[in-house]
């Protein structure tokens, strides 16, 4: 899909790609540990699973209920 690589410190560009792949997700709904899951599942995805803290995953949920929000 893409040639970019994506890490922790890249929230809103996971939250993007977390929403293109879950399209029918009730984003409200949503946990810190199913978008940790999520992440880690993503193709594009390369950094360490435990450098992840729940201050990361929050910035992850914040950028794509923003976008869910607003970005339609």
């Amino acid at each position: 899909m893409s040639d970019t690589t994506l890490n922790w410190e890249s929230s809103f560009a996971i939250a993007l790609t977390l929403k293109r792949t879950y399209p029918d997700v009730n984003i409200e709904d949503v946990t810190l540990k199913q978008i940790y899951d999520w992440t880690l599942q993503l193709p594009e995805f390369d950094d360490d699973p435990a450098l992840a803290n729940d201050e990361i995953l929050y910035a992850i949920y914040q950028d794509w209920f923003e976008e869910h929000l607003h970005g339609q």
